[in-house]
């Protein structure tokens, strides 16, 4: 099996004129541009052209691209960018942004029956459609982070550069993000023992935001020894951060959004206007 052309290829192509190379890389990315405008927007209309005027501005940048950053970074940079514009004038943007406290337990309520058992009653589709909705319920600033580390699998550093922001910055949303998504979904993973887990001024440490920062590397050994010494012996806060795990893998396992036929087209069809003729 022939391999395929790397980004780097394909980007030196494309700068000298190779029409195909820059279909090609466009075309590698689609789906996951167009992932994330959906999500972001809530509407596959803003999800088409977020997707067209994404592509449209790095075929007619490609040659000025630096490379001081990755191409995927860059991509989602400008799509955050048409993103915003979108939520500031679509008829679909909430007349008000969520509260991380009290929006998503109210969600929760509505997309768990408590009276059926999750291993017995959710599947892989249910589950991830609930996941989707806890998403969807964040405030834009939380989501988009989320979906750039947990989903699209950026970096935090390179979520800050696509941001603008600090990385402390974007730390900082993403576990408030995490623990508020896994605060929606938790009646549908329950473990035994979650529900009788106190509040950490109860006598529990607050392990599920250690754990958020122990993925991300923030805590060292000593620290991380304590919890995993607390969370063998307390039964509560070991569902509760395996609750917390399951969202997490459960984000990176989400799956790119097929960009449906006639959005493709009209894309093409866009950018054959802006797009030399291959010499």
């Amino acid at each position: 099996m022939p391999l395929l052309p790397t980004d780097q290829a394909l980007l030196d192509a494309a700068r000298r004129g190779d029409r195909s190379a820059t279909e090609a890389l466009l075309a590698r990315h689609q789906a996951r541009i167009y992932r994330f405008g959906m999500k972001m927007c809530g509407n596959p209309e803003d999800a088409r052209d977020v997707l067209q005027e994404t592509l449209l501005a790095m075929a007619r940048t490609l040659r000025d691209f630096r490379e001081e950053s990755s191409i995927s970074t860059w991509l989602y940079a400008i799509a955050r960018s048409f993103c915003v514009k979108k939520r500031r004038k679509s008829k679909f943007a909430p007349d008000r942004l969520g509260s991380l406290e009290t929006d998503l337990p109210v969600e929760a309520n509505r997309i768990v029956d408590p009276a059926r058992r999750p291993d017995q009653a959710l599947a892989d589709k249910e589950l991830h459609e609930a996941l989707e909705r806890s998403i969807a319920s964040l405030d834009p600033a939380y989501r988009e982070v989320l979906l750039l580390r947990d989903i699209e699998g950026l970096t935090s550093p390179e979520v800050a550069e696509v941001l603008g922001v600090s990385v402390e910055a974007v730390k900082s949303r993403l576990h408030r993000a995490r623990l508020a998504v896994r605060t929606a979904m938790a009646p549908l993973l329950n473990l035994p023992g979650e529900e009788d887990r106190p509040a950490p001024a109860g006598g529990c440490p607050d392990v599920l935001l250690l754990y958020s920062r122990h993925l991300e590397g923030e805590i060292d050994a000593a620290v991380c020894a304590e919890m995993e010494k607390h969370i063998a012996a307390c039964a509560g806060c070991r569902a509760a951060c395996q609750t917390l795990k399951q969202v997490v893998a459960l984000c990176g396992a989400n799956p790119s959004e097929p960009v449906p036929g006639p959005v493709q087209e009209s894309v093409r069809a866009a950018l054959r206007k802006v797009l030399p003729s291959s010499p």
